[in-house]
C-alpha cells in the first residue's frame, strides 16, 4: 500500500515533477562530467606537462655545497665529479618506477673543431667548441631483466630538431643552430672533432656526420651534441656522466608533501613515501643512486601543481554552483507541492496518519524523483564528459560504475536537503484548520 501511494503521488502533477527532474538532472549531469573528467585529468595533464621537460636533476654529491635562495637552486650543474652510467637501470626499480617516464644523462666536454677550409699552418683552423653527450632512443637494461627505451626526447621535448637525431652506434651528431650558422654547416656535412690529449704532440680528429640542426634557446645552440658513448671515446673516459635529467609523473604537492620527512611519524612517513610526490620520488632515486644529490626543479614542479590545482578547483566550483541550483529548484518545487497538497495531508492525518508517516511518504516520493533524475543526469553527464575531455583535455573519459553510485547518492542528498524544510512543515500541519477550509 505504501509503495502504491508513493507511485500514485509521483504520477500526479507531471509538469511540476518534470521541472524538478530536469533541474536535478542538469545538476547531476554537471557533477558527473566534472567527476569523470577530474578522475583522469590529473594523469592526463601530468603527461602533458612533461612537455615542460624534466622535473628532477641528479648530480654528484661532491659537486658543490647547497646554495638555494627563494626556492631556486643556484649550484652549478656542470662541475665536479662523475657518476657511473651502469647504475641508471636502477631508476626503474624504485617504488614509483612506473612514474619515471624518461631520463637522460648529460656529459659536457670541451673539444675542438677542425676547419678544413683553412690552411694547415693557420692556428685559427682549430676552433674550441663545447661537446655534449647524451642519449637518443637508448635502450636501458633494468636489473629485473627487462629493457626501457629513453633519451633526451623524453626529458627535453621542447628541443626543436631539424633533421634527425644521431644514432647510438655511429659517428653522428647534431649541431646547435647558432654554431651551424656561424660555421656554415648543414645536414649531411662531415666535420672533424677532437678532445685534446695533453700527452700527445699530434692530435687525432675523428669524422662525424651531421644528422640534424638543434634549437634549444640555451647553451646547446652553441654546442655539438652526440651520443654519450661516442663522446666518451673522444674524451677517453669510462662509462660515466656529469648530470642526469629525470622526467617523472607526480602528484601536486600539498601542505603534507612539504612537511619534513624527518619529523613525520612512521604512519605519516609511509603515507608520504607511498604517494607520488616529487619529493618522495626524489628521495627514492637518491636511495638507489648512491653518492648523488637529487634536486627538484622547482619552477617546473610547482608550475604543474598550480595548474592542476586550479583546473580541479574550477571543476568543483562549477559543480557546486550546479548542485546548489538543483537544490534550490527542488526545494521550490517541493514547497509548492506541499502547499497544493495541504488538504490531502490534512485528510491523511485526520484518518490516523502520524507526522512521521506523512514525512516518510513525502520523502519517499522525493527520493524516487532523485533516483530518476540522477540516472538521467548520469547519462547526460557521460556525454558531456566525453565532449569536455575530447575538446579541451584531449582524452575520452570512460564510464565508471562507482561514479553512477556516487551520483545517485548525491542526487538523494541534494533532494533531501532541498526539500527538508517543506517536508518538515508538511509533517507539522494541523488537520483541523485545513479540513475546515482555513
Amino acid at each position: 500500500m505504501f509503495l502504491r501511494l508513493v507511485a500514485d503521488s509521483f504520477t500526479r502533477r507531471p509538469r511540476r515533477k518534470l521541472l524538478s527532474m530536469a533541474a536535478l538532472a542538469m545538476g547531476m549531469s554537471v557533477a558527473t562530467a566534472a567527476l569523470s573528467v577530474s578522475l583522469d585529468v590529473g594523469d592526463r595533464l601530468a603527461r602533458e606537462f612533461r612537455s615542460l621537460g624534466a622535473n628532477l636533476l641528479v648530480t654528484p654529491q661532491a659537486d658543490s655545497l647547497p646554495l638555494e635562495i627563494g626556492g631556486v637552486d643556484y649550484r652549478p650543474a656542470n662541475a665536479g665529479a662523475y657518476l657511473p652510467e651502469a647504475d641508471l637501470g636502477k631508476l626503474k626499480t624504485i617504488f614509483w618506477r612506473f612514474n619515471i617516464i624518461g631520463f637522460a644523462p648529460i656529459l659536457d666536454v670541451p673539444g675542438q673543431y677542425l676547419k678544413q677550409s683553412v690552411a694547415e699552418q693557420d692556428p685559427s683552423r682549430y676552433l674550441d667548441v663545447q661537446l655534449v653527450g647524451t642519449w637518443s632512443n637508448h635502450i636501458v637494461h633494468i636489473p629485473d631483466g627487462e629493457t626501457f627505451t629513453t633519451g633526451i626526447e623524453q626529458t627535453n621535448p621542447w628541443w626543436q630538431l631539424k633533421g634527425s637525431w644521431f644514432s647510438e652506434g655511429g659517428r653522428e651528431c647534431v649541431v646547435g643552430t647558432a654554431l651551424a650558422s656561424r660555421l656554415g654547416l648543414g645536414i649531411g656535412n662531415r666535420i672533424l672533432l677532437n678532445v685534446p690529449d695533453p700527452t700527445k704532440m699530434v692530435q687525432r680528429f675523428d669524422p662525424f656526420t651531421i644528422t640534424g640542426i638543434l634549437s634549444t634557446g640555451d647553451s646547446e645552440d652553441q654546442s655539438i651534441v652526440m651520443s654519450v658513448g661516442e663522446l666518451r671515446k673522444l674524451a677517453r673516459l669510462p662509462e660515466v656522466y656529469r648530470r642526469l635529467y629525470v622526467s617523472a609523473l607526480t602528484k601536486p604537492e600539498d601542505a603534507f608533501a612539504r612537511k619534513d620527512p624527518k619529523v613525520m611519524t612512521p604512519a605519516e612517513y609511509d603515507k608520504w613515501y607511498c604517494t607520488p610526490y616529487i619529493s618522495s620520488i626524489a628521495l627514492q632515486i637518491g636511495q638507489e643512486l648512491k653518492g648523488t644529490d637529487v634536486r627538484v626543479i622547482r619552477r617546473v614542479a610547482e608550475g604543474e601543481g598550480n595548474v592542476l590545482t586550479r583546473v580541479r578547483t574550477l571543476l568543483w566550483l562549477v559543480t557546486f554552483a550546479a548542485l546548489l541550483s538543483a537544490a534550490l529548484a527542488v526545494g521550490a518545487s517541493a514547497a509548492a507541492s506541499v502547499i497544493e497538497r495541504r488538504t490531502e495531508i490534512g485528510l491523511m492525518k485526520a484518518l490516523g496518519a502520524h507526522s512521521g508517516l506523512v514525512g516518510v511518504l513525502l520523502a519517499a516520493e522525493q527520493l524516487l524523483l532523485a533516483f530518476v533524475g540522477g540516472c538521467l543526469g548520469y547519462a547526460v553527464g557521460i556525454v558531456l564528459a566525453r565532449v569536455l575531455g575530447e575538446r579541451i583535455f584531449g582524452f575520452t573519459p570512460e564510464p565508471k560504475l562507482f561514479v553512477l553510485l556516487i551520483i545517485l547518492a548525491l542526487a538523494a542528498l541534494i533532494t533531501l536537503l532541498g526539500s527538508a524544510y517543506p517536508l518538515r512543515q508538511a509533517s507539522r500541519y494541523d488537520p483541523a484548520p485545513i479540513l475546515r477550509g482555513e
